[in-house]
């Protein structure tokens, strides 16, 4: 039976930092970056890779669309 990977990817210089990902992420893979964009936020980023299940909560909350969820098959 497969797996189902997942992973995302954010746009950081779009993303302001809100953390709604963060709060609806049921896995905890999202967390905050210490790092800032060039406008002055902490963006998102994936902080626990290995959890990810591509359920794309991430991608649906996000209110401007910075987040891309990503889903890959794998044999086990």
């Amino acid at each position: 039976m497969a797996k189902v990977v997942g992973a995302i990817s954010v746009d950081i210089e779009r993303c302001k930092g809100c953390e709604l990902c963060v709060n609806t992420c049921n896995q905890g893979v999202i967390g905050m970056s210490s790092k800032v964009n060039s406008k002055g936020y902490h963006y998102a980023m994936m902080v626990k890779p290995e959890a990810c299940v591509g359920c794309t909560n991430c991608g649906i909350i996000c209110p401007d669309g910075v987040i891309s969820v990503y889903r890959t098959k794998v044999e086990e």
